[in-house]
């Protein structure tokens, strides 16, 4: 998550396994579907283990930042996807460096109705960036491994984003650099960054604050916390994370975040334990930020968010907003790991 300084330069017990919530658009009596902890746990022990091979960081530009993308891109090739990256430049000191957005994107479903879901895979040059954003980046891509197989009614693009700690400027290269027909495709934008601070608090993406749908966005990912009796707060749009220059274009937009350097509430400690007057992430931004800087539940319970999410949109009749309103239903379909379809 972009810290401050940038954005002023920028303007439950759990069995560790996580049981999804019915979609909204799910044929009812549909079987829940599982993303074991393990399985997602084992893409940051990855980042880590490249971090720690490359000066402990993952920053943009450096070998770390490429190792981490090939990884990913090698895990989604594998599951048969078509991977693709998106090169751009930016100043580090008097050099210019050159790094990389990465998609991945279902090949069915309407492509005149993109459903994109976004984490940045960047870390800060003082650390790993396990929770920023290596929990984000890890949650998105187990679900994008467990859908590589399923036949989506919307195509479903799924993206990590280069240099987000350095001002955003992976997604707003993106936006800024489509044209308006392709613009115009785009249903919504998901994103998620920091989603297992280890004092956290779950936190949903004010929608009310964003272009029209995104409130719509924002009562889904309720609906998911309420399936699962599990509290939830908003989180103000305050234009730290990828989904600002998607606002800023109009687009709707949601998401999920745990929290950072803020500080808990009394009322956050009621709602979510932990511990009131601490910063929900004592290692945002530091070297500690490491595979021990992770709660696990958070990780299970997000990551189930996240999938739910994306295989509702995936399969909606109508996205949010104006624009990608009813055609035809269709039927949700999702595959375990191995590949089998439910």
């Amino acid at each position: 998550m972009a810290g401050r300084a940038l954005l002023a330069v920028a303007a439950v017990s759990l069995t560790l396994t996580c049981v999804l919530a019915e979609s909204a658009y799910a044929e009812p009596g549909a079987p829940p579907d599982t993303i074991p902890t393990r399985d997602i746990k084992q893409h940051l022990a990855k980042f880590q283990a490249i971090a720690d091979a490359n000066g402990g960081t993952r920053a943009a530009g450096t070998s770390g930042d490429a190792a981490s993308r090939e990884y990913v891109s090698a895990a989604l090739r594998r599951a048969g996807y078509r991977v693709t990256v998106q090169a751009f430049e930016f100043q580090s000191g008097s050099a210019t460096r050159t790094t990389y957005n990465l998609f991945a994107e279902s090949r069915q479903g309407d492509a005149e109705r993109v459903v994109i879901a976004g984490a940045h895979l960047d870390s800060v040059s003082a650390g790993a960036g396990i929770n920023d954003n290596g929990s984000g980046a890890a949650g998105l891509l187990e679900v994008a491994l467990r859908m590589a197989t399923a036949q989506p009614k919307n195509r479903i693009r799924f993206v990590w984003w280069g240099a987000e700690e350095l001002g955003l400027l992976g997604s707003k290269y993106y936006v800024s650099n489509l044209s308006e027909a392709d613009r115009a495709t785009i249903g919504l934008y998901l994103n998620f960054d920091m989603i297992a601070s280890p004092n956290f608090a779950y936190k949903i993406r004010d929608g009310s604050a964003g272009p029209s749908g995104s409130a719509e966005i924002e009562r889904n990912f309720a609906r998911y916390y309420d399936s699962r009796n599990l509290p939830h707060v908003r989180a103000p749009l305050n234009g730290r994370s990828d989904y600002d220059p998607f606002l800023r274009a109009g687009i709707p937009i949601g998401g999920l975040f745990t929290g950072a350097e803020g500080i808990k509430t009394a009322e956050e400690q009621r709602l979510f334990g932990g511990q009131a007057d601490r910063p929900y992430d004592s290692c945002y931004h530091r070297s500690c930020d490491t595979t021990a800087n992770i709660d696990d539940t958070a990780l299970t319970v997000n990551t189930g968010a996240i999938a739910d999410a994306v295989r509702t949109y995936a399969f909606s009749d109508s996205l949010p907003g104006p624009r990608h309103r009813a055609i035809d239903r269709g039927q949700p379909i999702w595959a375990d790991r191995s590949g089998i379809m439910r």
